[in-house]
């Protein structure tokens, strides 16, 4: 979903009879709803079932593609736009499941597969989605998220077991509003900054907005008995520095995602674009996505033998690697693909690790809602990673023709930014207490040490 509608991007205000501010809702709804809709996804669960939520956020993915398919105008794209954000939620969902279901043995690998999906479905969702788009209607797009989205909904089903309930008290409706008010308020000016400019009422307005938003729910999380977001385990350090190198690992995450299709299909003629078409462009960041999904395992055995911070830190390294290799390799194809396929890679040893981390630090009842908040801290990290990003390119460019385009120096300064925003994950990493752990099921519920505090979902 995250990838789906990026080869229409240049086509959107033509497609959908509107002007490209207005355009840029089809991905900007996408995201507030997945911020929104990702930690409260992940308390249902906890609370109700995880299978039931899980399959609740692929049917309402289904409805959402269905609505997209059957449209050419903004107001409808946007709601199903929506709709499908709202199936961000599976991640964390899912992980907890494994947590619950999975014998120790399986449980490592498994959860760091189901992590890196993230990226892996991004990466081959985007040549799937050029292909459709160059060569058929573009509504065949979201007829295809339909088609899958039920399919996964019917293997849910089939074959996902439903797991008790792990925590108890009431949904916290009052906390989920207050959240969603204070990330809408929070993400909404860091997306469309770049349109309304930073200095714009509106964006300060909304930064206001979002810190007495945010202030005002952590005030009432911490006052009741079955909160939203547990702040008191959110504030221990593991979780805490965990859910910090998330956000910035996001953020080197999707920056690669930002600045290779662009110096892939400008021009030759600049100088150092290298001239490929929409489709060659994905089939090309392909091998990163296949990166990812071989190095997850890997990731796992890892954190089995030292530990899940020893996994964070190397990916974050690999990465800061990566963003090095892409200074010097920017000028051809093979490069790019190289230094991607790196990035990649430490993004999966980094995503393996993260789960690990934040499992090994709650108490099970609160699995999924951990999960979640940590899925939303990666959101924010490429959230503000398209922002920053968006702002080099824009500001460094140079004409061709009636056209402006992002500099050499405009890609090279996005990769020198990422790559310093892996090294600053690594030294977060090291903020995280040195813990060895075979699984995260072997972890206590009950964290010991400076760990242990009272919390009052319990």
């Amino acid at each position: 979903m995250q990838t789906l509608v990026i080869p229409l991007i240049p086509d959107l205000p033509h497609l959908l009879h509107t002007d490209a501010a207005n355009a840029s809702w089809v991905i900007t709804a996408t995201l507030l709803a997945a911020a929104v809709a990702t930690p409260v996804a992940g308390r249902l669960g906890d609370l109700y079932g995880k299978r039931h939520v899980l399959v609740a956020s692929t049917l309402l993915l289904v409805v959402g593609s269905l609505v997209c398919a059957l449209t050419s105008s903004l107001a409808p794209m946007v709601i199903g736009r929506t709709l499908q954000g709202v199936g961000a939620g599976v991640i964390p969902l899912g992980i907890s499941i494994m947590r619950d279901v999975l014998p120790p043995q399986k449980l490592g690998s498994a959860v760091a597969l189901m992590s890196s999906s993230l990226g892996v479905g991004g990466a081959f969702g985007l040549p799937l989605a050029a292909v459709i788009a160059q060569h058929a209607d573009w509504h065949v797009l979201f007829w295809c998220s339909a088609g899958v989205g039920a399919l996964v909904t019917v293997l849910l089903l089939l074959f996902v077991p439903a797991p008790a309930p792990t925590a108890t008290g009431r949904f916290d409706s009052v906390g989920a509003v207050g959240l969603g008010a204070g990330l809408v308020c929070l993400l909404l000016p860091i997306s469309k900054g770049g349109d309304w400019g930073w200095a714009d009422s509106r964006t300060l307005l909304l930064f206001a907005a979002a810190a007495v938003v945010l202030a005002v729910w952590g005030r009432w999380e911490l006052r009741i008995a079955s909160p939203l977001v547990d702040l008191r385990t959110t504030a221990r350090r593991q979780v805490l520095m965990t859910n910090l190198a998330s956000v910035v690992i996001g953020f080197s995450m999707y920056a690669m995602s930002l600045i290779a299709p662009q110096l892939l299909e400008l021009p030759k003629a600049t100088g150092y674009g290298l001239g490929q078409s929409m489709t060659q462009t994905g089939l090309l960041l392909v091998p990163s996505g296949l990166a990812m999904m071989a190095v997850s395992p890997l990731g796992a055995r890892l954190s089995a033998a030292r530990g899940p911070r020893t996994s964070l830190f190397a990916g974050a390294l690999v990465i800061s690697a990566g963003y090095a290799l892409a200074l010097a390799l920017m000028g051809s194809t093979w490069g790019v693909l190289a230094f991607a396929a790196v990035i990649s890679a430490g993004i999966g040893l980094a995503y393996a690790a993260m789960p690990a981390l934040i499992m090994g630090a709650v108490p099970v009842a609160d699995t999924a809602a951990a999960n979640g908040l940590n899925t939303l801290m990666r959101s924010i990290g490429t959230s503000t990673s398209s922002a920053v990003t968006g702002v080099v390119l824009a500001h460094m460019t140079t004409r061709m023709g009636p056209v402006a385009i992002p500099t050499q120096n405009a890609f090279r300064t996005g990769f020198v930014i990422a790559g310093g925003g892996a090294l600053l994950a690594a030294l977060t990493t090291l903020a995280i207490p040195g813990r060895r752990a075979h699984t995260p099921a072997a972890v206590p519920a009950e964290p010991t040490g400076d760990a242990a505090q009272p919390s009052t979902s319990r």
